[in-house]
C-alpha cells in the first residue's frame, strides 16, 4: 500500500463516519437553525465543512 492511500484511506473513512453521524442526528432533531433540507445538502456536498458546521451552527440547544 502506498504512503499517500495509507494517509487517505483512515481520512476517507473518517469523513464518511462525520457525516453518516450529522446526517442521522439531523433526521431525529426537532428543530435546527435553518431549514433541515438546507443542512442536508450542506452536509452532502461540503463534506467535512458541512458536517462541521452542521455541529457547531445547526443544531439547537433546546
Amino acid at each position: 500500500m502506498s504512503d499517500t492511500l495509507k494517509l487517505v484511506l483512515p481520512l476517507a473513512i473518517l469523513q464518511l463516519i462525520l457525516v453518516a453521524a450529522a446526517l442521522v442526528d439531523l433526521s431525529k432533531v426537532r428543530r435546527t437553525n435553518g431549514p433541515k433540507w438546507m443542512w442536508a445538502i450542506l452536509i452532502l456536498f461540503s463534506s467535512l465543512l458541512g458536517t462541521v458546521a452542521y455541529f457547531l451552527f445547526g443544531r439547537r440547544s433546546d
